[in-house]
């Protein structure tokens, strides 16, 4: 390591969500919650204890971890559902200046409201993120709120990768399409709004669609739901490509899915817009998703959901991960097992596996 990551490698997951919840208000509204979606998806947690594992391989698959979870085979991509990403070269080049001039003396120390040094090592952490996002910001002459989320996912993507691999990557960005070339306020606004109904379709008590955009960056992005249908069904009906030729795990459609029971954590997704206009988070689909290990609060209308749970009441904007496993027990801890349901479909042998990967760390 060299010192800049010496200096990030001392703080631990809670200090990083610590500190990215305390920058939340300085996040532009496009990015806010693709950010904290984004360190769930890459759970420092989880990166440290598969390092640090006698046998890696053994330990992904007790954990039954399917899919691309490796963040180093993915530097320049990650993060591509952020507006934030078209900045990713200069947030790359700027962070990889700060790592090679650092000291172990010279971390950006923040200042109390009095003036005086801040002793709090999450406050530093904070300190530098803004600091990277300012000179960011300054040099594309952009508003610095626009780079914050970027910023602290590429000191993330640092402290996981290692200095070599992070300065090595090419820095290539994916060119915004779809919605997503649109202005940050534009797509906000796209992300709150509802279809039509059609003239009379305030009238209409059933037959609603929604639109659900899984890729914000390509205009055949979307699928279409029913009024108060899981999204995994909708999903289901979308046979306009070959899923399974582009990702193993999507037997149905575009989103994996396995049991339709929330008991395998494989359509967990990510909240990019609408939140509000999906169910409330049921005490099983809370529960197991902290079985899984996906980590987020008790809100009502969180930004990470299970696809097979969540009915849609409006349009919405999700983004889906490119892995799935189940690791909370072990990595998290505290977790309370709870009785896994009978299986109905093929997906009978993978939550065998999950209700003994569950058992073992009893």
């Amino acid at each position: 390591m060299n010192r800049f990551e010496s200096f990030l490698d001392k703080f631990d997951e809670n200090s990083w969500l610590k500190s990215l919840d305390d920058l939340l208000p300085t996040i532009h509204e496009v990015d806010r919650n693709a950010t904290q979606i984004w360190f769930r998806f890459y759970p420092l947690t989880l990166f440290k204890y598969l390092q640090s594992a006698e046998d890696k391989a053994a330990a992904v698959r007790k954990f039954v971890m399917q899919g691309n979870y490796e963040l180093k085979n993915q530097i320049d991509s990650s993060h591509k559902f952020l507006y934030g990403h078209r900045f990713w070269k200069e947030v790359k080049d700027e962070i990889a200046n700060r790592a090679e001039s650092f000291s172990s003396e010279s971390p950006r120390v923040s200042k109390s409201a009095n003036g005086n040094e801040n002793d709090d090592e999450d406050a530093n952490l904070k300190n530098e993120i803004k600091q990277i996002a300012k000179a960011v910001a300054d040099k594309l002459k952009v508003n610095e709120s626009l780079t914050v989320g970027i910023t602290a996912i590429g000191l993330m993507t640092l402290t996981q990768v290692g200095f070599d691999h992070f300065k090595n990557a090419a820095g290539e960005v994916i060119a915004p399409h779809g919605l997503m070339k649109k202005s940050p306020e534009q797509i906000v606004k796209e992300r709150a709004k509802n279809d039509s109904q059609g003239l009379l379709g305030f009238l209409k008590t059933i037959d609603k669609q929604w639109t659900v955009r899984y890729d914000e960056s390509a205009e055949s992005g979307k699928f279409k739901l029913m009024d108060d249908e899981e999204i995994a069904s909708g999903a289901a009906r979308d046979q306009s490509q070959n899923w399974l030729a582009q990702d193993a795990r999507c037997g149905e459609g575009v989103i994996p899915v396995e049991c339709r029971s929330a008991a395998c954590g494989t359509c967990w997704i990510g909240i990019l817009g609408g939140a509000e206009k999906l169910s409330d988070v049921a005490t099983r689909e809370r529960k197991q998703m902290k079985i899984f290990g996906y980590n987020q609060g008790d809100a009502p209308k969180p930004f990470l959901r299970l696809a097979c749970q969540a009915k849609a009441n409006g349009a919405v904007s999700i983004v889906i991960p490119p892995w799935n496993g189940v690791f909370g027990k072990k990595i998290y801890g505290n977790v309370e097992e709870i009785e896994l349901e009978p299986a109905t479909t093929s997906a009978a042998k993978l939550r065998e596996t999950i209700a003994n990967a569950v058992k073992s760390e009893k």
